[in-house]
């Protein structure tokens, strides 16, 4: 499976929480605004708004700001819209990079977005034909282990429901699906007693390229103002080795 690794990009998250609670909670609360408006405020029901408090748990997230934020997208908490923005272009040595902004301010976001890319060498421009979108869930390996289930009988039921290809890393295993399976997988998880660490619908790179030296610092640089970024939800890029 062509694509990168967002391993590190969950434990920058992480570790940004108690740096950047503020700019944190925001980002999750616009995402479960936009879930809840989309297929409404019961997470029973709504698998894209579960999946969205389940990040605002984990980031340790107070109940009530969960529940303003779903007030807020069934439109009874009032505020202004979340709009949910997609970007596409080239950021540093040619890379390719597809920006999802959540925002209130569609001015303000396609502005500090287009200076980012600028900034750091690049521009907006067409990449999204390298792109398909996936279901992702993400299981660290000693989950699987306190969930005693072999990997390997682990992927032959996952391939039974769906499960298009695994990515075995150092921290754990990344599970590729089609969109419509993945609310089917991450149950069968949560049956199993198996915590996944992500679950949710990423851009995933047809072809990727490794970036070393000068220019992988680059790129790095460029992601980190990316995710300092108030109105960035998450991106996806075309680096296999970041």
């Amino acid at each position: 499976m062509s694509g990168h690794s967002k391993w590190a990009t969950t434990k920058r998250a992480k570790a940004a929480v108690d740096a950047k609670r503020g700019a944190i909670f925001t980002k999750i609360a616009n995402l479960i605004t936009i879930a809840a408006r989309e297929k409404g405020g019961d997470p029973d029901t709504n698998f894209t708004l579960r999946m969205a408090v389940e990040k605002a748990k984990q980031a340790n997230m107070p109940k009530d700001n969960i529940a303003r934020a779903i007030k807020r997208g069934t439109g009874e908490g009032g505020g202004q819209e979340v709009a949910e923005l997609i970007y596409e272009g080239f950021g540093p040595a040619k890379s390719q990079f597809i920006v999802k902004c959540l925002t209130d301010n569609r001015n303000r976001a396609s502005a500090s977005i287009r200076h980012l890319f600028s900034k750091h060498g690049g521009a907006f421009g067409a990449v999204a034909w390298n792109f398909e979108k996936k279901g992702v869930i993400r299981i660290l390996k000693e989950e699987i282990k306190n969930a005693n289930i072999k990997l390997e009988d682990l992927e032959l039921n996952l391939i039974d429901m769906g499960a298009q290809d695994f990515l075995t890393e150092e921290e754990g295993i990344t599970i590729y699906t089609k969109i419509e399976d993945l609310q089917a997988l991450k149950k069968f998880m949560e049956e199993k007693n198996i915590k996944t660490e992500t679950a949710d619908i990423e851009f995933i790179a047809k072809e990727s390229q490794e970036i070393t030296g000068e220019d992988k610092e680059k790129i790095e640089k460029f992601i980190g103002e990316l995710e300092d970024n108030e109105d960035t939800a998450d991106y996806y890029h075309n680096i296999s080795n970041i």
